[in-house]
């Protein structure tokens, strides 16, 4: 009798209740991952001063809209064994031209024009980068530091 009863009542309940399937939603969507870094490897191969492997890495991707890409192929450029200053510059100014408030581009390329012995025009990247994080920012605070350690 008492699995009859229990019978009857998950009779009544399933006849009380609308399908679940018809009141369900469907699960939303999952959120896209994040779409990975195409400049990710050659961040890395820069972390780990293996300047060939960044610029291989770099010109893997070979994004040269992209401000970002100038920058890193810059800062490459200019930390390998045997720097390419001239080019390392090319891409900082490309950089630059397409966002001129690129804090990283703004200070590699004021260091660069301190190794190249250009102090004036490092000093007009550090008040370029002073314009662009007002609050401050560590590539502002690099930059002063290297003009500090410079020879004046």
């Amino acid at each position: 009798m008492r699995a009859t009863l229990c019978l009857t009542a998950a009779a009544l309940l399933a006849c009380a209740l609308p399908l679940q399937a018809a009141d369900t939603p469907a699960p939303a969507p999952r959120a896209a991952a994040p779409a990975a870094d195409p400049l990710g490897a050659a961040r890395a191969r820069i972390a780990a001063n293996d300047w060939p492997g960044a610029l291989n890495a770099l010109r893997a991707v070979r994004d040269e809209r992209n401000a970002d890409w100038h920058n890193l192929m810059g800062f490459a450029l200019r930390s390998q064994a045997t720097p390419d200053y001239a080019t390392a510059e090319q891409h900082y100014n490309e950089a630059l031209r397409i966002n001129p408030a690129h804090r990283g581009a703004l200070e590699y390329a004021g260091e660069l024009y301190l190794k190249t012995n250009r102090r004036a025009q490092a000093e007009a990247q550090l008040a370029a980068l002073a314009k662009a994080c007002p609050s401050g920012c560590p590539e502002l605070t690099d930059l002063k530091d290297a003009l500090a350690r410079a020879k004046p």
